[in-house]
Parts: structure tokens; sequence; C-alpha cells
């Protein structure tokens, strides 16, 4: 399958393209925000079953739950610090700042 985006590989960014950086750089903190609020609400829930209940089953999901926000927590930054990444490696590649290069040319 061809990548329709190869033409534009070389060419210089201009705002719209910038501004979709700005945006893929914002959605992608916006993600790992939603990780953490559902990686906190199991760590509560998790918290909640062993204060709460004696039995042993509560208290194994109790545990449970805290392993699971332990886990979506990790898994969040990890794809955060991917995508922050990918985003960083694709800049590098591409950037022809026109104000950067009117100040080099001056």
């Amino acid at each position: 399958m061809d990548n329709p985006y190869v033409r534009f590989r070389g060419q210089p960014l201009t705002l719209n393209d910038y501004l979709a950086i700005d945006r893929t750089v914002l959605a992608n903190e916006r993600t790992l925000l939603s990780y953490t609020r559902t990686a906190l609400t199991l760590l509560v829930i998790g918290g909640t079953a062993l204060k709460f209940f004696d039995s042993l089953w509560m208290e194994i999901v109790g545990v449970m739950f805290m392993l699971a926000a332990l886990a979506t927590f990790i898994i969040g930054w990890r794809r955060y610090q991917h995508m922050r990444a990918y985003v960083g490696a694709a800049l590098e590649q591409r950037v022809t700042d026109p104000v950067a290069k009117a100040k080099e040319a001056a």
C-alpha cells in the first residue's frame, strides 16, 4: 500500500503543520492524564476494598485492583513516552522553521 504522505517529505512545515503538532502533543498529555485518572480510581477502589471489608476474598480483590492501578499507570506512561519520542523524532526530521531560517540568512 502506498503512503499518501510521501510527497510531503522534505517540504517546509506550514502553520497548519505546526498547529497539528501542537494538537498532537496536547492530545498525548490529555491521554496520559486519562490513564492517571483511571489508575487513581482503581487504586481508590482497591484501598476501599481493603479498608472496609474483612473477608479474604475482598482483600484479594482489593490487591488485584491495586495491581491493576499500577499496571494501568505504567502502560499509560510508556505510551506517553513512546508517542513523545515519535513526535520529537518526526519533528527533528522535518522542522524547517521559516523564522529561524530568516534569522540565519540575515
